[in-house]
């Protein structure tokens, strides 16, 4: 490995790390209605998310015009660039939890928001087992984050079906319960995200193609 391609990861790492901190900074600011921590996701983290992702891109964008990599340093210059877009967005869902959580700061507790921090706890897990794969080149770790977001999908069908009969049951709470859909949609976005990266992880490591949705792995014609 080169030392480029040295920086480039350990850059993707920091990157995937800040992302991870902010979901956690936003659901633990949900659950202990911590405005500041609020706060910090959506001012302070994700101008520096941002700047990450076009650090990162430009560094796989030298790398690829002035190095031209070869076979494995190639995968990971190209999937490090799609994993910055892919944690990027991860930092956006992030925020929008944020902001669901400050809406939410000056709202009656309601039984639902207990679920929340389970189901971050299993998106968070996702995250740090993909940096974890990333790192250690362990394609059986990234597999098992594949397996992990059937978990998410249900998780989300049952909260989701849960608040659809809140809002039947106490129209008055309406607003309160669109907020906590909200954040359940989010935690499961960021699952599919994990997924995606995961999947690329297991690309550089296998040079492999998986398919989530069939659970079957290609190999890709003429791989590089």
């Amino acid at each position: 490995m080169t030392e480029k391609i040295g920086t480039i990861k350990e850059r993707a790492v920091k990157f995937a790390t800040l992302v991870e901190s902010m979901i956690e900074d936003a659901v633990e600011g949900i659950e202990n209605k911590d405005q500041s921590a609020l706060e910090t996701v959506i001012r302070k983290k994700e101008p520096l998310a941002n700047s990450m992702e076009i650090e990162i891109d430009e560094l796989c964008i030298k790398h690829l015009a002035l190095i031209r990599p070869e076979a494995k340093d190639l995968r990971i210059t190209m999937m490090v660039a799609k994993m910055s877009n892919d944690l990027e967005r991860i930092g956006d869902h992030a925020v929008n939890i944020a902001k669901s959580g400050v809406f939410l700061l000056d709202k009656p507790f309601m039984n639902s928001l207990n679920e929340i921090p389970k189901m971050a706890a299993l998106v968070g897990g996702m995250i740090k087992h993909t940096i974890d794969a990333f790192v250690r080149e362990d394609a059986g770790l990234a597999e098992k984050v594949l397996k992990d977001d059937d978990g998410i999908d249900d998780f989300r069908d049952r909260m989701m079906n849960e608040l659809i009969v809140k809002i039947k049951e106490s129209p008055d709470k309406t607003d309160l319960v669109i907020h906590l859909m909200n954040i359940v949609r989010n935690l499961e976005r960021v699952g599919d995200l994990a997924t995606n990266i995961a999947e690329n992880v297991i690309y550089i490591i296998k040079g492999k193609v998986i398919k989530i949705h069939t659970g079957d792995d290609t190999d890709i014609k003429n791989a590089i």
